[in-house]
This record gives C-alpha cells, structure tokens and sequence, in this order.
C-alpha cells in the first residue's frame, strides 16, 4: 500500500562519516578557490598602481604600508608602539622616495627617531620598548615601500618593478603548492610549522623561471640580467616571508588582518615584497 512506512534500505550499509583526509583535502581544496579569488583582483589594482606610476603609485604604496604598520601594531598592543609617529615616518619616507632619491631616506629616518620620541610623551603609557619597536616598524616597512617607489622611478622601472612583483608572488604561490603536493621535510618548524625544504625549493625555482620569461617580452633587458634579477628575488622572498613569520610566532597569531581574506592581512601578503623590492632595486641599479 502507498500509505505504508517503508523499510529502510540496509543493502548500502550504515552511512560512514567521511574520514579526516577527506575533510582535510575538502578544507584545503576550499582554501585555494579563496585564495584565487582575493588574489587576481588583488594583482591586477597592484599592477595598475604600478603602471600608473607618479603620484598615483606612491599614494597607494603609503596607503599599503600605512596598513601593514596598523597590522604589526596591533600584534604588539601590549607595549604601546607610538603609532602617529610610525605612520608620519613611513609617509615621510614615501614621500622623500618620490621626491628625492635614496640619499634623502637616511635623514627621514633620523628625523622619524625624534618625532618618535617625542610623541610618546603624547601617550597615556608608553615603554622603551615600544618607542623602539615603533622605530623598527618604519625602517622595515617604511624602507621597503620606499624602495617600491625608488624602482618604479627608475628607467624602465615599472616593468622591472612588475617582474619582481611576479617572481615574488609566482614564487610564494609555487611553494604553497608545492608544499602541499609534495612537502615532507619541515624548513623551519620553531618560526613556520608549515613551510617545507620542498615547497621552498620549487618556490626558488618558480620565481626563477617567472622572472626569465617576463624578461623575453622586454627586448632592453637581456636573457642574463633577467636571470640574475630572477635568482635574486627568488632567494631574498623566502627570507622575507620567514621574517614576518618569526613576529607572528612570538605574537601567537595566524594571520595579521583580514583585508585579503584567506590571504590574511596587508602584512601577510607584502612581507616578501617588503625585501625583494630593496634587493631588485639594488640589483638593477647594478645591471643597468
């Protein structure tokens, strides 16, 4: 009779939960469409900034570090950083990129170290402590973007600036992949539990290859000068992305901010850049 209950069918078997690999890749597999997502809007504004150049480029990188300091203040609340004297030291030192050269980025530091101090009596609390980490977040952030702005006013430098941006970030994708696919020896578990020998190697070699073929399309540059740019970069990004990680491990934090999405914050995402900036423009200086 249609009215009468059915039997359950017991043929299948009780329904098994699905076992912690499966939720694990399900996790990971959601992680990356994430990431995709935030990330190729997030490239092509950057890659718009870069090519617009002037002011319009060094408004957003101040814009950028601005952010990246709010993020590394926060993970050090505690001590009370001076943080009107941080921002006014990295608009500063944007702004003397912009309108002078790297000669004039030692004198903006030397002022900021005043200005500091200074506004520290402003605070209701404030600490020896935070005054220097205060002092730290501006010549490491504040120098980095700098140097974005020094390369991006240099000949040819808005494609050399891009190839660098590339080779970083084609470089951290690879080893964040590759890491997933095929790591097993942990690089460096006391600052980056999850960073591993083998992403790290096919990161190096990504960034490598990603500098050497933008270099193809750019008939000034030669196949040796983008090579070495691209050994450059490759060497110097891991270093800045295990840099912030040590902070992030003392501060006990995954992520420094949001403002990416599962990118995490501002900081997250530029602490390679932070160093493959200073090292490309250096470099090109020495190509040229």
């Amino acid at each position: 009779m249609s009215g009468a209950p059915r039997s359950p069918d017991r043929s299948r078997g009780p329904r098994r939960p699905p076992s912690d690999a499966a939720v694990a890749r399900k996790k990971k597999n959601s992680d990356l469409g994430a990431r995709v997502a935030v990330a190729i809007p997030a490239l092509a504004v950057a890659f718009a900034m870069v090519w617009a150049g002037g002011w319009w480029f060094t408004a957003g990188a101040a814009a950028l570090a601005i952010v990246c300091a709010h993020e590394f203040f926060r993970m050090y609340e505690p001590i009370h950083p001076v943080r009107m004297g941080g921002y006014l030291g990295i608009i500063a030192l944007c702004i003397a990129a912009h309108l002078g050269g790297r000669q004039h980025l030692a004198l903006v530091v030397v002022i900021t170290f005043l200005i500091v101090f200074l506004l520290s009596f402003a605070q209701v609390k404030t600490t020896a402590v935070g005054v220097a980490m205060t002092i730290f977040a501006v010549t490491w952030i504040g120098l980095g973007v700098a140097h974005a702005i020094l390369l991006r006013d240099l000949e040819h430098g808005a494609d050399v600036l891009i190839d660098v941006l590339a080779g970083t970030f084609v470089g951290d994708t690879a080893a964040y992949l590759g890491g997933r696919a095929f790591g097993r020896t942990k690089l460096s578990p006391a600052i980056s539990p999850n960073k591993t020998v083998e992403g790290l190697i096919i990161g190096i070699a990504s960034a490598i290859a990603a500098v050497w073929i933008a270099g193809l399309y750019q008939d000034w540059m030669t196949g040796t000068d983008a090579l070495i740019l691209g050994v450059v970069v490759a060497l110097v990004s891991p270093i800045g992305d295990l840099f912030e990680s040590f902070f992030k491990r003392e501060a006990q934090i995954k992520d420094t901010g949001t403002l990416f999405g599962a990118h995490g914050g501002a900081l997250d995402r530029l602490d390679a850049v932070l160093f493959t900036t200073v090292a490309g423009y250096y470099t090109w200086l020495w190509l040229r």
